[in-house]
Protein backbone atom coordinates (compact mmCIF):
# COMPACT_ATOMS: atom_id res chain seq x y z
CA UNK A 1 0.00 0.00 0.00
CA UNK A 2 1.41 3.41 -0.95
CA UNK A 3 2.07 6.32 1.35
CA UNK A 4 -0.75 8.31 -0.30
CA UNK A 5 -3.16 5.53 0.60
CA UNK A 6 -2.10 5.34 4.24
CA UNK A 7 -1.64 9.06 4.96
CA UNK A 8 -4.26 10.46 7.34
CA UNK A 9 -6.98 12.59 5.76
CA UNK A 10 -6.59 16.30 6.47
CA UNK A 11 -9.72 18.43 6.37
CA UNK A 12 -10.02 22.17 6.44
CA UNK A 13 -11.31 23.36 9.81
CA UNK A 14 -12.87 26.63 8.67
CA UNK A 15 -15.68 27.31 6.18
CA UNK A 16 -15.48 28.24 2.53
CA UNK A 17 -15.83 31.96 1.85
CA UNK A 18 -19.32 32.33 0.39
CA UNK A 19 -22.20 34.80 0.59
CA UNK A 20 -23.50 32.80 3.55
CA UNK A 21 -20.13 33.18 5.26
CA UNK A 22 -20.14 36.98 4.97
CA UNK A 23 -23.79 37.28 5.94
CA UNK A 24 -23.47 35.30 9.15
CA UNK A 25 -20.15 36.97 9.93
CA UNK A 26 -21.83 40.36 9.66
CA UNK A 27 -24.62 39.18 11.95
CA UNK A 28 -22.06 37.83 14.43
CA UNK A 29 -20.07 41.04 14.67
CA UNK A 30 -23.24 43.10 15.04
CA UNK A 31 -24.39 40.88 17.86
CA UNK A 32 -20.92 41.03 19.41
CA UNK A 33 -21.29 44.77 19.81
CA UNK A 34 -24.83 44.76 21.20
CA UNK A 35 -24.41 41.66 23.40
CA UNK A 36 -21.32 43.10 25.06
CA UNK A 37 -23.25 46.29 25.87
CA UNK A 38 -26.25 44.28 27.09
CA UNK A 39 -24.19 42.18 29.51
CA UNK A 40 -22.03 45.01 30.81
CA UNK A 41 -24.65 47.77 31.00
CA UNK A 42 -28.20 46.40 30.93
CA UNK A 43 -27.51 43.45 33.22
CA UNK A 44 -25.20 45.60 35.33
CA UNK A 45 -22.30 43.14 35.28
CA UNK A 46 -19.78 45.80 34.37
CA UNK A 47 -16.91 45.51 31.92
CA UNK A 48 -14.58 43.53 34.18
CA UNK A 49 -17.03 40.80 35.22
CA UNK A 50 -18.48 40.58 31.71
CA UNK A 51 -14.99 40.25 30.23
CA UNK A 52 -13.96 37.48 32.62
CA UNK A 53 -17.23 35.61 32.14
CA UNK A 54 -17.24 35.79 28.34
CA UNK A 55 -13.54 34.92 28.10
CA UNK A 56 -14.20 31.77 30.11
CA UNK A 57 -17.15 30.85 27.87
CA UNK A 58 -15.04 31.54 24.77
CA UNK A 59 -12.26 29.26 26.00
CA UNK A 60 -14.77 26.45 26.48
CA UNK A 61 -16.16 27.04 22.98
CA UNK A 62 -12.65 26.96 21.50
CA UNK A 63 -11.91 23.67 23.24
CA UNK A 64 -14.92 22.15 21.48
CA UNK A 65 -13.98 23.83 18.19
CA UNK A 66 -10.39 22.53 18.26
CA UNK A 67 -11.63 19.06 19.14
CA UNK A 68 -13.61 18.77 15.89
CA UNK A 69 -10.57 18.62 13.53
CA UNK A 70 -12.89 19.75 10.72
CA UNK A 71 -15.47 22.44 9.98
CA UNK A 72 -18.69 21.88 11.95
CA UNK A 73 -20.96 24.95 11.58
CA UNK A 74 -22.48 25.12 15.12
CA UNK A 75 -19.11 24.84 16.88
CA UNK A 76 -17.32 27.19 14.49
CA UNK A 77 -19.92 29.96 14.50
CA UNK A 78 -20.47 29.75 18.25
CA UNK A 79 -16.74 30.46 18.61
CA UNK A 80 -17.00 33.39 16.14
CA UNK A 81 -19.91 34.99 18.01
CA UNK A 82 -18.13 34.63 21.36
CA UNK A 83 -14.78 35.88 20.06
CA UNK A 84 -16.63 38.86 18.59
CA UNK A 85 -17.99 39.68 22.03
CA UNK A 86 -14.59 39.21 23.70
CA UNK A 87 -12.82 41.27 21.04
CA UNK A 88 -15.28 44.09 21.67
CA UNK A 89 -14.71 43.83 25.42
CA UNK A 90 -10.92 43.89 25.05
CA UNK A 91 -11.10 47.20 23.20
CA UNK A 92 -13.74 48.62 25.55
CA UNK A 93 -11.68 47.70 28.62
CA UNK A 94 -8.62 49.50 27.31
CA UNK A 95 -10.64 52.63 26.58
CA UNK A 96 -13.11 52.72 29.48
CA UNK A 97 -11.23 51.00 32.33
CA UNK A 98 -7.66 51.99 31.53
CA UNK A 99 -8.22 55.31 29.79
CA UNK A 100 -6.34 54.45 26.61
CA UNK A 101 -7.27 56.75 23.74
CA UNK A 102 -9.09 55.16 20.81
CA UNK A 103 -6.36 56.38 18.44
CA UNK A 104 -3.74 54.57 20.53
CA UNK A 105 -5.90 51.46 20.81
CA UNK A 106 -6.42 51.32 17.04
CA UNK A 107 -2.68 51.67 16.38
CA UNK A 108 -1.80 49.08 19.02
CA UNK A 109 -4.21 46.47 17.59
CA UNK A 110 -3.00 47.20 14.07
CA UNK A 111 0.56 46.44 15.15
CA UNK A 112 -0.53 43.37 17.11
CA UNK A 113 -2.49 41.98 14.17
CA UNK A 114 0.41 42.69 11.78
CA UNK A 115 2.79 40.85 14.10
CA UNK A 116 0.38 37.91 14.31
CA UNK A 117 0.29 37.66 10.52
CA UNK A 118 4.08 38.04 10.30
CA UNK A 119 4.74 35.20 12.77
CA UNK A 120 2.03 33.05 11.17
CA UNK A 121 3.60 33.47 7.73
CA UNK A 122 7.15 32.97 9.04
CA UNK A 123 6.14 29.67 10.63
CA UNK A 124 3.68 28.31 8.05
CA UNK A 125 4.71 30.16 4.85
CA UNK A 126 1.05 30.90 4.09
CA UNK A 127 -1.86 32.87 5.50
CA UNK A 128 -4.39 30.88 3.52
CA UNK A 129 -7.67 30.05 5.20
CA UNK A 130 -8.05 27.13 2.77
CA UNK A 131 -5.29 25.14 4.46
CA UNK A 132 -6.18 25.27 8.17
CA UNK A 133 -5.29 21.61 8.62
CA UNK A 134 -3.31 21.62 11.87
CA UNK A 135 -3.78 22.81 15.44
CA UNK A 136 -0.93 25.29 15.05
CA UNK A 137 -2.48 26.87 11.97
CA UNK A 138 -5.87 27.00 13.65
CA UNK A 139 -4.31 28.70 16.68
CA UNK A 140 -2.86 31.42 14.45
CA UNK A 141 -6.23 31.71 12.72
CA UNK A 142 -8.20 32.32 15.91
CA UNK A 143 -5.59 34.74 17.27
CA UNK A 144 -5.90 36.74 14.06
CA UNK A 145 -9.70 36.64 14.32
CA UNK A 146 -9.57 37.97 17.89
CA UNK A 147 -7.35 40.88 16.94
CA UNK A 148 -9.44 41.72 13.86
CA UNK A 149 -12.48 42.08 16.12
CA UNK A 150 -10.60 44.19 18.66
CA UNK A 151 -9.14 46.38 15.90
CA UNK A 152 -12.48 46.71 14.15
CA UNK A 153 -14.14 47.78 17.39
CA UNK A 154 -11.51 50.44 18.06
CA UNK A 155 -11.58 51.79 14.49
CA UNK A 156 -15.39 51.83 14.36
CA UNK A 157 -15.67 53.70 17.67
CA UNK A 158 -12.91 56.09 16.61
CA UNK A 159 -14.70 57.06 13.40
CA UNK A 160 -18.22 57.16 14.85
CA UNK A 161 -17.45 58.87 18.18
CA UNK A 162 -14.13 60.71 18.07
CA UNK A 163 -14.50 61.83 14.44
CA UNK A 164 -18.23 62.35 15.18
CA UNK A 165 -19.51 60.88 11.93
CA UNK A 166 -22.34 59.02 13.66
CA UNK A 167 -23.36 55.39 13.36
CA UNK A 168 -25.16 55.52 10.03
CA UNK A 169 -22.46 57.50 8.21
CA UNK A 170 -19.76 55.27 9.70
CA UNK A 171 -21.57 52.14 8.54
CA UNK A 172 -21.98 53.54 5.03
CA UNK A 173 -18.31 54.56 4.97
CA UNK A 174 -17.01 51.11 5.87
CA UNK A 175 -19.52 49.47 3.55
CA UNK A 176 -18.14 51.61 0.74
CA UNK A 177 -14.55 50.64 1.56
CA UNK A 178 -15.49 46.96 1.52
CA UNK A 179 -17.14 47.47 -1.87
CA UNK A 180 -13.91 49.01 -3.20
CA UNK A 181 -11.94 46.01 -1.92
CA UNK A 182 -14.40 43.64 -3.63
CA UNK A 183 -14.04 45.54 -6.91
CA UNK A 184 -10.25 45.49 -6.60
CA UNK A 185 -10.35 41.72 -6.04
CA UNK A 186 -12.78 40.78 -8.81
CA UNK A 187 -11.67 43.24 -11.49
CA UNK A 188 -8.09 44.25 -10.67
CA UNK A 189 -6.71 40.96 -9.29
CA UNK A 190 -6.06 42.14 -5.74
CA UNK A 191 -4.34 39.34 -3.80
CA UNK A 192 -7.03 37.00 -2.45
CA UNK A 193 -5.53 36.67 1.02
CA UNK A 194 -5.07 40.43 1.41
CA UNK A 195 -8.60 41.10 0.15
CA UNK A 196 -10.10 38.55 2.54
CA UNK A 197 -8.38 39.84 5.67
CA UNK A 198 -9.05 43.50 4.84
CA UNK A 199 -12.73 42.72 4.33
CA UNK A 200 -12.79 40.60 7.50
CA UNK A 201 -11.39 43.47 9.55
CA UNK A 202 -13.75 46.06 8.08
CA UNK A 203 -16.94 44.03 8.48
CA UNK A 204 -16.43 44.48 12.23
CA UNK A 205 -16.92 48.28 12.30
CA UNK A 206 -19.57 47.93 9.57
CA UNK A 207 -21.65 45.55 11.68
CA UNK A 208 -20.95 47.37 14.94
CA UNK A 209 -22.06 50.69 13.46
CA UNK A 210 -25.42 49.32 12.38
CA UNK A 211 -25.74 47.44 15.67
CA UNK A 212 -25.25 50.69 17.57
CA UNK A 213 -27.59 52.48 15.17
CA UNK A 214 -30.37 50.03 16.06
CA UNK A 215 -29.68 49.69 19.78
CA UNK A 216 -28.54 53.10 21.04
CA UNK A 217 -31.04 55.69 22.33
CA UNK A 218 -32.20 58.35 19.89
CA UNK A 219 -30.44 61.10 21.83
CA UNK A 220 -27.14 59.32 21.07
CA UNK A 221 -27.89 58.98 17.37
CA UNK A 222 -29.51 55.52 17.46
CA UNK A 223 -32.99 54.24 16.69
CA UNK A 224 -33.67 53.23 20.29
CA UNK A 225 -34.53 49.53 19.89
CA UNK A 226 -32.24 48.66 22.80
CA UNK A 227 -29.52 46.04 23.16
CA UNK A 228 -31.93 43.30 24.26
CA UNK A 229 -34.16 43.40 21.19
CA UNK A 230 -31.24 43.96 18.83
CA UNK A 231 -29.16 41.12 20.29
CA UNK A 232 -32.06 38.67 20.24
CA UNK A 233 -32.92 39.63 16.66
CA UNK A 234 -29.42 38.99 15.36
CA UNK A 235 -29.07 35.84 17.47
CA UNK A 236 -32.23 34.46 15.85
CA UNK A 237 -30.85 35.22 12.37
CA UNK A 238 -27.53 33.57 13.27
CA UNK A 239 -29.25 30.43 14.55
CA UNK A 240 -31.33 30.17 11.37
CA UNK A 241 -28.27 30.62 9.17
CA UNK A 242 -26.22 28.06 11.10
CA UNK A 243 -29.09 25.60 10.90
CA UNK A 244 -29.31 26.17 7.16
CA UNK A 245 -25.53 25.73 6.77
CA UNK A 246 -25.60 22.53 8.78
CA UNK A 247 -28.45 21.00 6.77
CA UNK A 248 -27.14 22.21 3.41
CA UNK A 249 -23.50 21.27 4.01
CA UNK A 250 -22.41 19.28 1.02
CA UNK A 251 -20.27 16.16 1.38
CA UNK A 252 -17.79 17.75 -1.00
CA UNK A 253 -17.08 20.43 1.56
CA UNK A 254 -15.55 17.77 3.78
CA UNK A 255 -13.27 16.32 1.12
CA UNK A 256 -9.56 16.74 1.84
CA UNK A 257 -7.93 19.66 0.07
CA UNK A 258 -5.56 19.00 -2.80
CA UNK A 259 -1.98 18.46 -1.71
CA UNK A 260 -0.70 21.37 -3.79
CA UNK A 261 -2.66 23.83 -1.65
CA UNK A 262 -0.40 23.03 1.28
CA UNK A 263 1.96 25.90 1.80
CA UNK A 264 0.76 27.90 -1.22
CA UNK A 265 0.48 31.63 -0.38
CA UNK A 266 -1.68 32.30 -3.43
CA UNK A 267 -4.65 30.30 -2.12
Amino acid sequence: MTHAQTAPVQQNRVPEVTIDFWLIKLMAVTMGETAADYLAVNLGLGLTVTSLLMTAVLLVALVFQFAQKLYVPPFYWAAVVLISIVGTLVSDNLVDNFGVALQTTAIAFTITLALTFAVWYAVERTLSIHTIFTTRRETFYWLAILFTFALGTAVGDLVAEVFALGYLTTGILFGGIIAVIAIAYYFFKLNAILAFWLAYILTRPLGASFGDLLSQPQEYGGLGFGTTVTSLLFLAVIICLVLYMTLAQRPAAQEPMEAELEGSPEQ
